[in-house]
């Protein structure tokens, strides 16, 4: 086992068989953290982007914070009950992609496919970036490494997504139980000291915050109006994360569907029920807080701005501190759950995103490498595709929540819309040949649902587009018009890939002649076995070539060849300018001009090692031959092995490997438990 494999091994784990994916399917309890960990940890930030948005009018608009609560309370219902619809009518995992392409065509779902990417990426960047600055509320020396901590936990949750799902899940299983009891705790204590006259205000509250430019005095209807629809839009983060169940009901227990949609029930009256809570005690607390970068309309109660080196606790944060005020560790245990969430947000991304990779694969719009699953039963390739975007992102971004949240939500509304109405379609193509009573009156009951959830996405995506397209969504429309543009040529490529190898009756006929010629450096047992191999396929014309760069070795060489009588001819190319692989090159295309219906054969003798730094010793002429002969039409290039001692030596290391009995084997089958030792497969 080589370097490589002993480090894979270590960070990843065993490789586990195929026959074992059914080991890794989640029952309800773990799904529930990994699948709906997205949509509970925009409790913790997408209050925030009501305030801030609010906030810009001053502290007068606070009192709107609770309406605009409750009409995202109202939508994320609806969504969630129109996806109950999609789990049950598509549990295959292809989720708001397989419903658009099938009912709406392809071009909608390739939509719907760039639309979750970018959706992914963003969940992944966002919530570690908001899990960075909640580590900063809890840890000062984080606010300045904000994104060194972040980027460190995209390593962190792939390394534990290539794993495996279900080892990720139930890790992640209990910090999101904790999180739920920690935050519902909090909430709820707080409104019982609230209705007791002992919840104290916030730490903020005795600030004031001065109006953004163009926001002071009285607002007209209009602008009012307009920043009541942004914070909407702004809150409408705690949508994200719905559609990842939908797309990961293949990794639910049976009954998948059933399994899917009792946890999208769970998810929205958990989720509802945290942020309703957490926006309202913010307003009885008297919160004060405002966009990070305008720290300078902060201002104290004599007048002076907080400055610059004024920390702004998240909105969680200064409420838990205010709720345990008196219990110091219950201040951590809510901030650090939160944290978690967050991270656990992202779990949810890179549980979904490789589904989706891999059903964009097989239908050919992405590579085909994201189909394939990894030594630990996961995509492993989507999942390093995935960490490896958000990095980038959050590098680019400086770890900048309110930045990153610019781009949010447009395209989950994207894939919302487009798929609650191919569920419009869905029902209404069943209907016209359904007969029996009782299941057309769920059909119908159904279409009910799945039509309101278009008409509210749909109204909320025009919202999202018309109060944030220049804040930021456009870039999420480039990045989404870009996907597009490489998976529509991506999948022309495939096509035109398939017409060119499709079989004809021309790939019938034989070529009228094979010339074979066999590599020479020396004349030793690698070069005597790849001559006895080329002559047993008996080719029309055999020869060796050599390229002469020394006229000494050259001659003692046709000295030896000589002495040898090997049989075959020894073709000398002479290279004045010491070049080995360009005469090569060269003699077998003349060769080919000279019959175009034949094939020239080329053998090369290769040495086969067993250690790493070997490789590099051995054999480099070689691949840049078999580089260039690639590319030569009517030129076949074979291998001839030689096994070098030490090749040996790595083989009975891996045989003595296999052998060895690992804990849990006894256990798994894998071992004889008469005689103790591993049962070969």
């Amino acid at each position: 086992m080589g370097v490589g494999d002993v480090s894979k091994r270590i960070l990843l784990g065993r490789k586990l068989r195929s026959a074992q994916l059914g080991e890794t399917l989640l029952p309800k309890r773990i799904a529930f953290p990994v699948f709906a960990s997205d949509a509970l940890s925009s409790v913790a930030y997408a209050p925030d982007e009501i305030f801030i948005i609010l906030a810009l009018a001053g502290v007068a608009l606070y009192s709107a914070s609770i309406w605009v609560a409750l009409a995202v309370a109202a939508v994320m219902l609806i969504v969630v009950a129109s996806y109950r619809q999609n789990v049950h009518a598509y549990p295959s995992g292809g989720g708001d992609y397989e419903i658009a392409t099938v009912n709406l065509g392809p071009k909608a779902g390739v939509t719907v496919g760039s639309a979750l990417i970018v959706d992914y990426v963003l969940v992944v960047a966002v919530s570690l970036s908001s899990a960075a600055q909640y580590a900063a509320s809890a840890v000062d020396y984080v606010a300045d490494h904000r994104v060194l901590v972040a980027v460190g936990l995209v390593v962190l949750l792939a390394l534990m997504n290539l794993r495996g799902v279900r080892e990720s899940g139930t890790s992640f299983a209990v910090p999101a139980y904790a999180f739920m009891t920690a935050l519902g705790g909090m909430c709820l204590w707080g409104l019982v000291r609230y209705a007791g006259g002992t919840l104290p205000d916030a730490q903020s509250a005795e600030l004031e915050i001065i109006p953004a430019a163009n926001y002071e005095g009285t607002l007209t209807t209009i602008a009012l109006v307009f920043l009541v629809a942004r914070a909407f839009s702004s809150g409408c983060a705690a949508l994200t994360g719905v559609e990842a169940i939908s797309n990961g009901v293949p990794a639910f227990r049976r009954p998948k569907s059933t399994n899917a949609a009792t946890t999208l029930m769970l998810l929205g009256l958990i989720a509802v029920t945290l942020m309703l809570s957490v926006v309202s005690l913010a307003n009885v607390m008297n919160v004060k807080y405002v966009d990070p970068h305008d720290l300078d309309r902060l201002v104290r109660p004599d007048g002076t701005p907080v400055g610059e080196d004024y920390h702004q606790d998240t909105l969680i944060a200064q409420i838990a501190h205010g709720v345990f005020d008196n219990f110091p560790p219950g201040f951590y245990l809510v901030v650090i759950a939160t944290g978690v969430i967050l991270v656990l947000a992202s779990n949810t991304a890179f549980n979904g995103f490789p589904v989706l990779g891999s059903i964009l694969a097989r239908d050919g719009f992405l590579p085909r490498q994201l189909a394939v699953r990894g030594d630990r039963l996961a995509y492993s390739n989507g999942i390093m595709i995935l960490a490896g975007m958000a990095i980038s992102l959050i590098v680019a971004f400086d770890a900048e929540v309110t930045k990153l949240i610019q781009l949010y939500i447009v395209g989950v509304f994207v894939s919302f819309t487009l798929s609650q109405l191919g569920m419009v379609k869905h029902w209404t193509r069943h209907l016209r040949s359904e007969r029996d009573p009782a299941e057309r009156l769920r059909m119908q009951r159904s279409r009910l649902i799945n039509g309101a959830g278009f008409a509210m996405t749909a109204a909320v995506l025009v919202v999202v587009l018309a109060t944030k397209f220049i804040s930021g969504a456009w870039l999420t429309l480039l990045a989404m018009g870009s996907f597009i543009g490489i998976m529509v040529a991506i999948k022309r490529h495939y096509e035109n890939v398939a017409l060119e190898l499709a079989a004809d009756e021309q790939d019938k006929v034989l070529p009228t002649r094979v010339h074979a010629i066999v590599l020479v450096s020396k004349l030793h047992k690698p070069t005597l076995r790849a001559l006895a191999f080329a002559k047993a396929t008996r080719p029309n014309a055999l020869e060796g070539v050599y390229v002469s760069v020394d006229e000494k070795e050259t001659a003692r060489l046709l000295e030896e060849w000589d002495e040898r009588n090997t049989g075959v001819p020894l073709k000398v190319l002479h290279s004045p300018y010491r070049e080995v692989v360009k005469p090569i090159v060269e003699y077998a295309s003349a060769i080919r001009r000279a019959n175009p219906r034949g094939v020239v054969a080329v053998y090369i003798p290769e040495y086969v090692v067993g250690r790493w730094w070997e490789q590099l010793l051995h054999n480099q002429t070689a691949l840049r031959l078999k580089g260039r002969l690639l590319f030569t039409p009517g030129v076949m290039v074979t291998s001839v092995p030689f096994q070098l001692r030490s090749s040996q030596i790595a083989r009975e290391r891996e045989e003595r490997e296999e052998r060895r009995v690992h804990p849990g084997d006894l256990r798994s089958g894998r071992v004889d438990e008469d005689t103790g030792r591993r049962i070969r497969r």
